[in-house]
């Protein structure tokens, strides 16, 4: 192609469209099987997972997603974005794992809202977790995300409230057992969990040194137990 000038070179404006990105694409650094990942997947603008409609897919997906090298053991869908945390035995486990979770998930989601597009407004955010105390913050920053979010409009949750769009209902390490608060939550407590049982040292004994994770902490508090008021 010949410019104005007469000097050959790229037409400006040409070629494919430059999206914004959070996550740079970069090579993912490598990481040992024995270490959980915490997850972050943003979604696209005016997309809401926080439905029951729209939970009960994510469930069913989670729950086929698990493979021998990559398996999700916890979750959280918040209002523009999701928390997992996920074991798998490398970096290409875990990006294989993810894009079929991602494009299972997507297909659902659209057939389901009548929509196209991508689901997921950026590239995935992933990072090794440790040491148990890492495991345990992140624990309870996955499960008691929505207590963070509603700390910081100044809203407070009843101390014995969970999130019922996390995996929450089927976490075994909370210091009490979880109550119903209302028919659906009484429903969540007596389904099966779509997350897998963990088995890395580091989600199964190591975080429980540093104890159990009471429901009503509020992630990113000074006071972590302060009960959350309405």
């Amino acid at each position: 192609m010949i410019s104005v000038s007469g000097v050959r070179g790229r037409r400006i404006g040409a070629g494919r469209k430059r999206t914004s990105t959070l996550v740079p694409h970069t090579t993912r650094a490598a990481f040992a099987a024995r270490l959980p990942q915490h997850v972050t997947l943003r979604l696209a603008p005016g997309i809401q997972l926080r439905t029951p409609a729209l939970l009960a897919i994510v469930h069913a997906v989670i729950a086929t997603s698990h493979r021998d090298d990559v398996r999700i053991t916890d979750f959280s869908c918040e209002s523009n974005h999701m928390h997992l945390v996920v074991e798998a035995n490398g970096r290409v486990a875990l990006a294989r794992g993810l894009q079929r979770f991602k494009s299972r998930l997507a297909r659902r989601i659209n057939r389901a809202l009548g929509r196209r597009g991508a689901l997921f407004a950026d590239r995935y955010h992933a990072r090794s977790l440790r040491t148990p105390r890492e495991v345990r913050h992140v624990l309870r920053y996955v499960l008691n995300n929505a207590r963070h979010h509603a700390a910081d409009r100044g809203r407070m949750f009843d101390p014995a409230w969970f999130d019922p769009f996390s995996s929450a209902p089927w976490f075994t390490g909370w210091s009490a057992p979880l109550e119903p608060y209302s028919g659906w939550t009484y429903e969540l407590l007596r389904r099966s969990s779509p997350v897998a049982e963990p088995t890395v040292w580091l989600l199964t004994v190591g975080w429980r040194r540093h104890g159990l994770i009471d429901p009503g902490e509020v992630p990113g508090r000074r006071a972590q137990r302060e009960p959350l008021r309405t």
